[in-house]
């Protein structure tokens, strides 16, 4: 089993920041890739950025060139830097790792922009 300590989430105002970490405890010996989706109320959970071991990064085209994702390999934990927030980003952020072949996820956190 993996568990995972999501935190960084909250409210704030568009144009803001905020930092979201994740790390990942259990079996996590073979992490592959790490990444946050995110789910806003009525829609699908969608990819917002994923980094693998190698760090090669992927990232949704709506946060290209605002959000940044980075992972520290011996903590195995992963970040996600979110600059110039607007109300679209609005969501639940969801932890998620790729693990021999099984993605796992954590219980998400909230991100709320508004003014």
């Amino acid at each position: 089993q993996v568990q995972f300590v999501e935190s960084g989430g909250g409210s704030v105002q568009p144009g803001g920041s905020l930092r979201l970490s994740c790390t990942a405890s259990g079996s996590v010996r073979s992490i592959y890739a790490m990444g946050w989706y995110r789910q806003a109320p009525g829609t699908q959970r969608e990819l917002v950025a994923a980094i693998t071991s190698g760090t090669n990064t992927n990232y949704a085209d709506s946060v290209k060139g605002r959000f940044t994702i980075s992972r520290d390999n011996a903590k195995n934990t992963v970040y996600l830097q979110m600059n110039s927030l607007k109300p679209e980003d609005t969501a639940v952020y969801y932890c998620n790792a790729y693990i021999l072949g099984t993605y796992y996820w954590g219980k998400g956190t909230l991100v709320t922009v508004s003014s």
